[in-house]
């Protein structure tokens, strides 16, 4: 080896501790946890609670901070933007990441170049339910009223491009029906009016539906998941019932922005994955209706392209559109 060769691994050598040494001290400081939703929802309050555990393990503070707007964009947008360090953190979702790339005309940031995708958090059932007018106790039984009315049954959703929207445009699809959408400006007042008869269905959250499924104000047909819930074992799903490949839920997780250190997205797997597997935390979660997952940031990536192929075509087919 020439001198320069031997100048250039003797500097190598030196350096490699100090990489070893930057990679050990993440993290230094507190880390910026956004959720792009307001607080007092779900995404907030498991935020909260993960954030708890985490920062208790690591010594630092893990501060939550609400940023809200425009479905999810403006503080997915937020954290885009943010230094490719990983002491900024997006509780991302299906909204953000998988329904809103395709339902928006334009939003600030690319979700499958902008971010690295760390966990997912959790999943949670939405549920078909049923005004008691409606005479059907099963999916097979609902199909068939709505092939018999063609265009006479509607559902309600809190939003266009929402979940539970494109829940019933696929369901609409494999089942061959036509039903008409109601959009509502948040799932309550869809709920209120589906308990009052002047919407017939809709796919609500399974955790906020049972309260009035037990009161007998609605009813519960099945669940949109490829599993039956925890929640309810008793609900069959939909794609068992006769639609096979139904599989709608809507799910959360950690991302980071892109060109975040490797070292740093393994540190932040590790330790909320380590949250994610307390009984506690799991316990908590499912009191939510929603079912823990913790994968590795490889799975979680490829779930989430796979998400987002999906809802692209159950957007295009609906229509659905927000400028």
């Amino acid at each position: 080896m020439n001198i320069l060769g031997r100048l250039a691994a003797a500097a190598l050598a030196a350096l490699l501790p100090l990489a070893g040494l930057a990679a050990d001290a993440f993290p230094a400081k507190s880390i910026r946890f956004v959720v792009p939703y307001p607080p007092g929802g779900p995404l907030d309050t498991v935020a909260r609670l993960l954030g708890q555990k985490v920062g208790e393990r690591i010594g630092h503070p893990v501060v939550v901070e609400n940023v809200p707007g425009a479905g999810g964009n403006i503080g997915a947008a937020a954290v885009a933007r943010a230094a490719p360090d990983g002491y900024t953190i997006l509780m991302g979702a299906v909204a953000t990441h998988a329904i809103n790339p395709s339902l928006y005309s334009s939003i600030p940031y690319a979700a499958s170049r902008d971010f690295i995708a760390v966990t997912q958090v959790a999943s949670t059932p939405n549920v078909l339910v049923v005004n008691p007018a409606v005479k059907a106790t099963s999916v097979k039984e609902f199909i068939a009223l709505a092939k018999s009315q063609p265009g006479k049954l509607n559902f309600g959703s809190g939003s266009t491009g929402s979940a539970g929207h494109l829940a019933g445009e696929l369901f609409k699809s494999l089942a061959g029906v036509d039903m008409v959408h109601v959009p509502y400006k948040g799932a309550a007042a869809a709920m209120q009016d589906l308990i009052g008869g002047r919407v017939d269905l809709m796919f609500d959250n399974l955790a906020s539906s049972l309260a009035q499924v037990k009161a007998g104000r609605v009813r519960a047909l099945a669940v949109t998941t490829a599993k039956r819930s925890p929640l309810a074992p008793e609900l069959p799903t939909i794609a068992e019932s006769g639609l096979p490949g139904f599989d709608i839920s809507t799910w959360f997780g950690i991302f980071v922005p892109a060109g975040t250190p490797p070292a740093a997205v393994e540190r932040l797997h590790a330790e909320f994955a380590h949250a994610l597997a307390l009984p506690d935390v799991r316990d908590r979660l499912r009191s939510m209706g929603a079912e823990p997952v913790g994968n590795t940031p490889a799975e979680f990536a490829a779930f989430v392209k796979s998400e987002a192929a999906k809802y692209a075509k159950l957007v295009k087919a609906s229509g659905a559109r927000v400028d």
